[in-house]
């Protein structure tokens, strides 16, 4: 791939929708960390900007007929991907229901797609979401790769307030977000689309 080809899109998903939520910020050092790594295009997609209705499409995504406008705009959105990071927080013992919705109201956009996962909380640093996301992501075709960024007690790690929040990773955590980028265009690799380094 050449300077002047495109970089395979890189979308990282903002799951939480609650207001002060530190998925933003934590999202926002993710979404630096990948530009700075050169391999990709990046995009934060927000899922409280999205703000998705729950479920009422008539018919089963697969089949790609929506008649929402909201599902149209978020299927444009997420079919432009190559490859997508999740920050996602964890709640009770899983992850939440908005970015179930979100993964439930499409099919094939997501399809053969690699997926890191970005998971925060407390002492389970959002393993346990994790697992909980993995059966969904593969019944969706996705491709989960192997490194997973998980932040413990993440709340620590933030500061400032309102949009000025920023996020200062442990170096642990510095080292979980490349590996996951490593996995991402190791996949991407082998779909033609390696990105530049």
């Amino acid at each position: 791939m050449t300077q002047a080809e495109p970089r395979p899109l890189l979308q990282i998903i903002v799951a939480s929708t609650r207001p002060g939520r530190i998925g933003d910020p934590i999202a926002r050092w993710f979404a630096d960390y990948a530009r700075a790594y050169e391999g990709f295009e990046v995009e934060i997609v927000d899922l409280a900007d999205v703000d998705l209705p729950m479920f009422a499409e008539p018919e089963h995504p697969r089949l790609g007929r929506y008649t929402l406008d909201s599902t149209k705009a978020f299927s444009a959105t997420v079919a432009r991907a190559d490859a997508f990071a999740i920050v996602h927080p964890e709640y009770n013992h899983s992850y939440n229901a908005a970015l179930k919705n979100a993964l439930d109201h499409l099919n094939r956009e997501w399809a053969g797609k690699p997926v890191a996962l970005i998971g925060y909380g407390g002492v389970a640093a959002g393993a346990r979401a994790a697992e909980a996301l993995l059966p969904v992501l593969l019944a969706l075709r996705m491709v989960p790769v192997a490194a997973t960024v998980p932040i413990p007690f993440a709340a620590k790690h933030v500061s400032g307030e309102g949009d000025a929040r920023t996020f200062d990773p442990a170096p642990e955590t510095e080292a979980g977000a490349k590996a996951a980028l490593d996995g991402i265009t190791e996949w991407l690799g082998t779909l033609g689309l390696r990105g530049v380094r």
